[in-house]
């Protein structure tokens, strides 16, 4: 088994105003002979100050050029490897996240023994999932399966050659960045793995219903970019969650709306077809989780899609009216 070297792992961390939760960060990877660089977002708080009285590096983005976490990842792992040309692996970090023990240096040995992989991630568990039933939410959307899988999220490391060979990130992908740039990888051969590790700890800070709202935007908005970017590609990239997303939102509610029309107000009990998915998801996802977060999982599985459907349409008025794309945030 080959044994890791951390001085030749870099750590990008990206992030605004993220405060206490960014010296939490920090100090999860201090001392650990990493090469790290922060970039930052136009901050106003002493984010930039910290990490600069830590010893760090500090990138601070020119933000009269349109900003995206893609665009700061790739500005921070290409100043790494300008200034340590002997990293080999990187890991990327969202400023609101602490890396686990022992991650990367377990990461890095499997990438080192697997050299088919581009890239490995673990388990992004949320801090205070109890806090509100919205982080509990994120809980749950962090826990996929483990093994060889299609994507990572905002946390992973990656080789540094399977990184460079993809160019990066698409910098124009505000949204979904991580897994367009697997979907790249794995076209150009490599393979993308999750393992069965603890990995990082989020902090969601989602507090109410209009973040969770603005979070099932930003997704409809990733699935419409990433589909018009790679839909014709053999996987047909993204072309399921779309349909979903048009089914539930558009289409349903538009033959319910005609049948209504045609044969009267007795057409809309069609609208049933709604709580009854609810029901059909509630009896067989989740089963060990609590009554409360089996029905709000539930609801806004289905629900969810209208908001999804606003981030279609916001990607499409965009793409029309060619205009640069925005991020859509969910934190204040």
């Amino acid at each position: 088994m080959n044994t890791p070297k951390l001085s030749n792992v870099g750590v990008v961390i990206i992030g605004r105003n993220e405060g206490e939760r960014l010296q939490i960060c920090i100090n999860a990877i201090s001392g650990k002979n990493y090469h790290i660089v922060y970039v930052d977002s136009n901050s106003s708080d002493d984010s930039v100050a910290f990490v600069r009285s830590q010893g760090y590096d500090v990138l601070e983005l020119d933000m009269s050029i349109p900003f995206s976490a893609g665009r700061a990842r790739n500005e921070g792992y290409r100043f790494l490897l300008r200034k340590f040309p002997n990293i080999d692996f990187l890991q990327f970090v969202d400023g609101d996240c602490e890396i686990c023990e022992g991650w990367i240096e377990k990461a890095q040995t499997h990438l080192l023994n697997q050299p088919e992989l581009a890239a490995v991630c673990g388990r992004r568990k949320e801090r205070y999932p109890d806090k509100t039933i919205y982080n509990y939410l994120c809980d749950i959307e962090w826990n996929t399966p483990i093994g060889i899988t299609n994507a990572t999220g905002g946390d992973f490391l990656c080789r540094k050659d399977a990184l460079i060979q993809a160019d990066g990130f698409n910098p124009q992908v505000i949204a979904g960045e991580e897994p367009e740039l697997c979907f790249r990888l794995r076209e150009q051969g490599w393979q993308i793995e999750r393992l069965d590790l603890d990995m990082t700890l989020h902090d969601a800070d989602m507090t109410t219903l209009s973040q969770l709202i603005k979070r099932f935007e930003r997704s409809g908005h990733a699935f419409a970019q990433g589909f018009y970017m790679h839909g014709n590609s053999p996987e047909r990239y993204n072309l399921k969650e779309v349909v979903r997303i048009l089914f539930w939102s558009t289409a349903l509610p538009i033959f319910i709306l005609f049948t209504a029309i045609i044969i009267g107000p007795t057409g809309f009990v069609l609208l049933l077809i709604y709580p009854l998915k609810i029901l059909q998801i509630y009896l067989t996802q989740l089963p060990k989780e609590s009554t409360k977060v089996r029905l709000a999982f539930s609801a806004s599985m289905i629900f969810g899609k209208f908001a999804q459907a606003k981030g279609i349409v916001s990607f499409l008025w965009k793409l029309i009216r060619k205009k640069d794309f925005q991020i859509i945030e969910y934190k204040g």
